[in-house]
């Protein structure tokens, strides 16, 4: 870890933005249970009571998590993906799929005209990945193949709010993914990648973005119940 002795008048506050600091960093990945109390008490030299404030405030503003009994663990990277992640508690899977849906195709349209050749190779390794977990059917890699698939299309924007912005979402988008899968789980759904890789390495802007809603649209009709005609 790389936190340091708190020495200014606003504790709380210089507790708040260190541990802040060490989850953005990643030091503490979300799912990590951080340490305990005491523990950070002592390596930041600050009283007990102090950190229980800064922790608070981390667990209101949706960072952490407080489990009786068990321990305080890392929830999300920044307050807009806490926030994002108890509103797509209660959001239906297709609302989810909507916004999902509007940042890929915007994404993969810019990416079509900014991608460089570390951008392609980081999309065709992400391609890869997704076809090996599509055809293992191991559902828990393929979400994750999904959601780095399209994180490497998001990257090659160049656009730094996007890329924050789909970094938030997608930590509160993989609940959704998993929850759709469930869903999908019997029915015979294809989810085309290399139609997006493809149109992006080509540098076809309105095939991107195009082929990035043909991605999602099985999953619409099947969970809306359209026909597919």
């Amino acid at each position: 870890m790389t936190l340091r002795t708190a020495r200014r008048s606003s504790l709380v506050d210089q507790v708040i933005d260190q541990l802040k600091g060490e989850i953005v960093a990643g030091a503490w990945a979300v799912g990590d249970k951080i340490p305990p109390e005491p523990v950070l008490s002592e390596t930041l030299g600050v009283g007990r009571n102090t950190v229980r404030e800064a922790v608070r405030a981390l667990t209101h503003a949706g960072l952490l998590e407080c489990r009786q009994g068990d321990g305080t663990y890392v929830r999300a990277t920044s307050e807009l993906s806490g926030a994002m992640r108890r509103r797509l508690r209660t959001a239906e899977i297709l609302e989810i799929l909507e916004v999902r849906r509007a940042l890929e195709a915007e994404a993969a349209r810019l990416a079509a005209a900014r991608r460089t050749d570390a951008d392609v190779a980081a999309i065709r390794r992400a391609q890869a990945c997704c076809e090996e977990a599509l055809a293992s059917r191991d559902r828990t890699a393929f979400v994750e193949a999904d959601l780095a698939f399209h994180t490497a299309v998001v990257e090659a924007t160049h656009n730094r709010v996007m890329i924050d912005l789909y970094g938030d979402f997608r930590e509160a988008l993989r609940a959704g993914i998993t929850a759709s899968l469930d869903l999908l789980e019997h029915g015979d759904i294809e989810v085309p990648h290399s139609p997006i890789a493809d149109a992006v390495v080509a540098g076809d802007a309105e095939g991107a973005e195009r082929a990035t809603h043909t991605c999602l649209e099985a999953v619409f009709r099947f969970l809306s119940g359209l026909p597919s005609g």
